[in-house]
């Protein structure tokens, strides 16, 4: 029977009572998904200040709010910051002078400076103008910084405030006056007229050349200026522009709010939507002349993509391009540029020639689905780890070429690359040492589901342990190198702050104690990271949770992590704690959970990463259906027993599991799913997918819709309504489907005032209730 649950705030759910505490149980729903409030706060987003403090975000047990704290690390003082440091204190990062003996920064707009011998910060320049990304000049006498993009530099010895460059919107008027008849008619007949048009162009002439305190204007047209950077020997000024595209925003509706009244909200725009413009120049200071860079010299700029064969199409004109950087070398003669598609399945290094005029690249990737990987990044707006080597013309990037993210090389004067790092594992950060000699770095060396951390010494290439045990490391390294302040957890340990000494396998000492004696008095299993083999002979990682014998009831439960590309089978805390809590709340009960990295998981490489281009609910569902045929095979569960839930794209795959795979779950919960990809946004969509109106075949294939006439199995949907990133549109068109085909077995939670991460413990525990309730029905009752 066909069941719609609508949550008013009067539903009761006096059925669902009996799973607060199940008998022989010690956990609750309604405990665990208290979430933090159960668990505790555990100390988050931590980073370092330039006298080598530590802020970071918690809440200790007495508070009932996050605060931003300090690790005073000369006394060992834990504190929450004054309201007067949180407006001077560079919460959000700095940049280092030359010598890193100081460090500056913004702060709501202000400038400070800060000494990395003194306990507090120098404020230099407090205004009601807005100054933002400021840098040292290569010679340390200056800050450079902006103003509604507009380029300032302030002269420390002198205190002299100077405009650098000033944006204008607009053209530049031409200096050649076009003349008319009469005009070149009198200049031609009379000599006095002949005399006074050459005295003054002779007088704006030396006008111009005696004005040493004019500011060179740089017209812009119509577009905006996104970053301006001054090149350290300060000849050059190099911005990129960008023309914002017009683009048809959705709408989310809030139906529970202090007036009663119900409320249109504007959200993201849907996949497929306009493209903004970005263009690259520089200003040559010195001769007072602005170059446009064009692209048109970038390697297969203009190549035809292979998902346009499908369509009989054998022309592609590229959508464009967007830049980062530019990137220096210590000379400061040398710029690069990383350029990225829009559709981001180009990446190019190039280096700007300012004898030429031109954009030269030097480093080129391109691939068939989307660029991505660690140190490179999925999102094209998110600049790539590149930078220079110390004291020689050589730059270093990370690449996928190899099939994981890798650090490269490439050298200038010899125009050759070099791969530095290889393995089957992937590079997450480098970061150069002050010397040079060596890089800093995470990486998922010893097991993919560890993040550790290693030096690497970049003339041997040997590679020196630091902080390697299983679990995450998330680390900051202290002014001088010489001290590490850590958070690191376990798969069963949650996230604490440590500090050890920046040597080879120093034992660290932990700083904070976060979690509550209600969570501590429970035993968290340490589930087993295990591998199965897929249909097509790949090795599929995942967690396993298993009960006792004498608790296995035959029954169990796959879970489908979110975003896709995002890693849950590993070593460390997840973020997706309440359903960890969750599945020993199950096992307890006697199932078998199975928490599978999926094909398009993080952590595993491009192969991995890519595997569901054009094709989701492909290779990423029959994942869940080979982790089912281990479980009956090689744990011996039921095959009649078997039952998947996830949420946002683990949603979407328990509903391709309903769908596309009838009688092989029992039932699915589906929460905050996508249904059909051409609702999702672009950003995302587009790198997988290519666009609706490009790849129509595509989205077909790989959105559930589609395939609602093979419901057969019990299906549950739980939705907010105010989620703005997959919007609850995306299961009322679903339901509709439904009806228009008949079908009767699933139900629909919603919730009113939840966005896609859920903020209330009451929705929380009526979520959880009622998909255990589910699997309890369909799993055990039958």
């Amino acid at each position: 029977m066909y069941k719609f649950i609508v949550l008013l705030g009067v539903l009761t759910l006096s059925a669902l009572q009996n799973c607060a505490f199940t008998q022989g149980s010690s956990l609750s729903i309604e405990a665990i998904m208290k979430g933090d409030d159960f668990i505790g706060y555990l100390p988050k987003y931590h980073r370092m200040l330039p006298n080598d403090d530590v802020v970071f975000e918690w809440r200790t047990g007495e508070d009932k709010k996050v605060y931003t704290y300090i690790y005073k690390t000369e006394t060992g003082v834990i504190r929450k910051l004054t309201p007067k440091e949180l407006t001077s204190f560079p919460i959000n990062g700095f940049k280092w002078s030359k010598s890193r003996n100081e460090a500056v920064y913004a702060v709501n707009g202000n400038l400070f400076v800060w000494k990395r011998d003194k306990q507090e910060p120098s404020l230099l320049i407090k205004t009601s103008d807005y100054i933002t990304d400021p840098y040292y000049s290569s010679d340390n006498l200056s800050v450079f910084y902006s103003i509604a993009h507009n380029l300032y530099a302030y002269h420390l010895k002198t205190g002299v405030v100077e405009q650098v460059v000033d944006f204008t919107k607009g053209e530049k008027d031409s200096d050649e006056k076009v003349e008319n008849y009469l005009e070149k008619q009198q200049k031609e007949l009379f000599e006095i007229v002949k005399k006074k048009n050459e005295k003054s162009h002779l007088k704006k002439s030396e006008g111009d050349l005696l004005n040493e305190f004019s500011i060179p204007k740089i017209y812009i047209g119509d577009a905006n200026v996104y970053n301006a950077v001054l090149s350290p020997n300060e000849n050059f000024v190099i911005f990129s522009t960008v023309i914002r595209a017009n683009r048809k925003p959705t709408e989310i509706h809030e139906y529970v709010n202090s007036n009663g009244v119900a409320k249109h909200v504007e959200a993201r725009p849907k996949v497929g939507r306009n493209e903004d413009v970005f263009e690259l120049h520089y200003f040559d200071i010195m001769n007072n002349e602005l170059i446009d860079l064009e692209i048109d010299g970038l390697t297969d700029l203009n190549k035809n993509h292979k998902y346009n064969e499908e369509y009989g199409k054998t022309i592609y004109k590229n959508k464009g391009v967007i830049f980062h950087g530019p990137y220096f070398n210590d000379k400061g003669d040398i710029a690069i540029i990383e350029i990225k598609s829009l559709d981001n399945k180009h990446r190019w290094l190039a280096r700007i020639d300012f004898k030429t005029k031109k954009l030269v690249p030097f480093e080129y990737q391109y691939d068939e689905a989307w660029i991505g990987g660690p140190g490179i990044s999925s999102w094209n707006e998110v600049a790539g780890n590149v930078g220079f080597l110390k004291g020689v013309n050589t730059c270093y990037y990370q690449s996928e070429i190899s099939g994981y993210s890798h650090l490269y090389t490439y050298n200038f004067d010899s125009k050759k690359k070099q791969q530095l790092t290889k393995g089957d594992f992937e590079i997450y950060e480098a970061t150069l040492s002050d010397d040079g000699s060596k890089f800093f770095i995470t990486a998922n060396k010893k097991h993919a589901g560890n993040r550790e951390f290693y030096h690497f010494d970049i003339k041997s290439k040997k590679w020196n342990d630091v902080l390697v045990n299983d679990g995450k490391y998330d680390v900051l390294i202290s002014s001088d190198e010489s001290k590490l302040y850590y958070l690191y957890s376990f798969k069963n340990k949650p996230t604490e702050l440590y500090k050890s000494i920046n040597s080879p396998k120093e034992d660290g000492k932990q700083i904070t104690h976060s979690t509550t004696k209600e969570f501590e008095s429970y035993e968290w299993r340490a589930a087993e990271v295990i591998t199965f083999k897929a249909m097509d002979g790949a090795n599929v990682p995942a967690r396993l949770y298993q009960p006792t014998a004498a608790k296995k009831n035959g029954a169990a439960v796959i879970f489908v992590h979110g975003a896709g590309y995002l890693q849950n089978a590993h070593n460390w805390w997840s973020g997706y704690y309440r359903e960890y809590m969750f599945h020993n709340f199950l096992v307890e009960q006697g199932y078998t959970v199975l928490d599978i990295d999926y094909r398009a998981s993080a952590g595993y490489g491009r192969d991995w990463r890519t595997a569901i281009y054009r094709d989701m609910g492909g290779k990423d569902l029959s994942d869940q259906l080979d982790g089912r045929k281990y479980l009956i095979e090689e744990l011996g569960i039921k095959a009649d027993k078997v039952g998947i839930y996830g949420g946002s794209y683990g949603g979407f795959i328990t509903i391709m599991a309903l769908l596309k795979e009838p009688g092989k779950f029992q039932c699915g919960a589906a929460i905050r799913s996508v249904t059909d990809w051409a609702h999702y946004n672009h950003e995302y969509t587009s790198n997988i997918l290519n666009t609706p109106e490009e790849d129509s075949i595509a989205y077909r294939r790989s959105s559930p819709i589609y395939y609602a006439e093979n419901l057969e199995d019990r299906l549950l949907m739980l939705h907010g309504m105010m989620d703005d990133n997959v919007q609850f549109q995306d299961v009322v068109r679903l339901t509709q489907r439904f009806i228009e085909l008949g079908k009767d077995n699933y139900e629909m939670a919603i919730y009113p005032i939840e966005p896609h991460g859920f903020k209330e413990a009451s929705s929380w525990t009526d979520e959880y209730k009622r998909i255990y309730k589910l699997f309890e029905e369909n799993l055990l009752l039958k």
